[in-house]
């Protein structure tokens, strides 16, 4: 029989009131031998207690009043010796020693021996006065105290069949006698294993139970880490591009209020456009963050139709950004697309912010045979610098996690000629395909949490 676990100690107790986080010192098909023999188990719960009283108390009763119905019946067999108050003390030590039961199994297995040998040994009616030590036998039996249990098992069943007897100079117990109380507890053992083999399965099915529950709340709390780390890195996205175009376009306005009007008033309307975008992206994430976001999106999902877009505000008197697509390349809805989008959109911002630079240059085309996208940005400012430099920034951080979400790369450096490049290579094959993506995924990682 294989050896099951134990069970975690947060777990309930089982039906003989011990902990279910393996306070027993062995399970189902474990050694013969508990690792605490002597020392105290840990306390039961107080609520079995009333319940070791009541069955104390019956028991004591039952072997009290047997004893003397005994005795009554065997009052004219020759050699006994009248019952007395030792008797009657024999008679209650094994149930009260069963109160503690639980608690120390193998001394009250032991100590529940004394009283009957002692009985039986000072020539008193044969009576009911085993009955502790049954159940003091079972207790630690069940408990996984086995080679103890056995032995006292054996050895009781040889001292007051034969050696007893042969101390009182009785005749020896006859064969019926001998076959009869050998079978008896041999049934007492095997239903004695029945029960705590069938407790151990119990006590394995709950610590399962606790670990699948266990495994269940650290994977939710791993999902929603990585939930709040993907919200954080759309809010970083979205806000630091659009709060970068606005305080560009709203510098650009002040700059030409009075020189050039009109020019003016075409960067403020930017400036209102971008905020407009912004407000609407900010709150399709407060959506998400609400438990709003398992409906589809009421806006499509970012992706590479939006970049002439997305170019044309980012655009201004003193910024040209220009878009070069190859023809080959399809707008890919989906993670592809909205990572693409994202990518770009974080490269020009930084551009923005950062480089100083006059041009900026977004490239789009396929390789590795039509498998992967490369989107390339290429500016021609100061190169990079402080946090946007080539390790440091948010930016390039979530650059690169949306690239190996994919299973693609990412690489950003200094350009030979000056300035800096942004260089994405992302797979656009098999489960990262645009046709390979629901509108369930857009709704999470499209509109409604950009």
């Amino acid at each position: 029989m294989s050896r099951t676990s134990r069970v975690l100690p947060e777990a309930e107790p089982d039906p003989d009131g011990r902990p279910a986080g393996g306070a027993g010192p062995a399970d189902a098909g474990g050694p013969l031998f508990g690792p605490r023999l002597f020392g105290p188990r840990l306390a039961p719960p107080l609520a079995w207690l009333p319940r070791d009283v009541l069955l104390s108390v019956f028991l004591g009763a039952l072997q009290i009043v047997g004893t003397f119905g005994a005795a009554r019946g065997q009052r004219h067999t020759a050699g006994l010796r009248d019952l007395d108050a030792l008797a009657i003390v024999l008679a209650c030590i094994g149930p009260l020693l069963l109160l503690v039961r639980r608690r120390y199994p193998v001394p009250v297995l032991i100590a529940s021996v004394l009283p009957p040998l002692v009985y039986a040994l000072r020539d008193y009616p044969p009576g009911p006065v085993y009955l502790s030590l049954v159940v003091a036998l079972f207790t630690a039996m069940t408990a996984g105290y086995r080679a103890v249990s056995y032995v006292v098992l054996v050895a009781g069943y040889v001292v007051i069949g034969w050696i007893v007897p042969w101390v009182r100079d009785d005749e020896p117990p006859s064969a019926a006698w001998a076959g009869g109380v050998a079978a008896w507890l041999m049934v007492l053992a095997a239903f004695s294993e029945v029960v705590r083999v069938r407790r151990a399965y119990v006590a394995a099915e709950r610590q399962r139970a606790a670990e699948e529950q266990a495994a269940r709340e650290e994977a939710e709390r791993r999902r929603a880490g990585e939930e709040r780390l993907r919200i954080a890195r759309e809010l970083h996205d979205v806000l630091a591009h659009h709060i970068s175009l606005m305080n560009v376009q709203a510098s650009v306005g002040l700059e030409l209020m009075d020189a050039n009007p009109e020019q003016a008033r075409t960067a403020l309307t930017a400036v209102k456009q971008a905020s407009r975008e912004a407000l609407g992206e900010l709150r399709g994430v407060l959506a998400i963050l609400k438990g709003e976001g398992e409906s589809a999106p009421r806006t499509p999902t970012a992706g590479l139709a939006d970049l002439d877009d997305l170019v044309s505000r980012a655009s201004t008197a003193h910024l040209a950004v220009r878009l070069e697509r190859d023809p080959a390349v399809r707008d890919l809805p989906g993670p592809v697309g909205l990572a693409a989008y994202r990518i770009v959109q974080e490269a020009v911002t930084n551009a923005v912010r950062h480089s100083g630079a006059a041009h900026v240059t977004v490239r789009l085309s396929l390789v590795d045979g039509g498998g992967a996208l490369r989107v390339a940005v290429e500016d021609d400012g100061r190169g990079p610098t402080g946090a946007a430099g080539t390790s440091g920034g948010h930016g390039l951080r979530n650059m690169r996690e949306r690239a190996s979400a994919l299973g693609g790369t990412l690489s950003s450096g200094a350009r030979p000629g000056g300035g800096f490049r942004v260089v994405a290579v992302l797979p656009v094959t098999g489960d990262n395909a645009g046709d390979a993506w629901d509108g369930r995924a857009d709704a999470h990682e499209g509109d409604g949490a950009a």
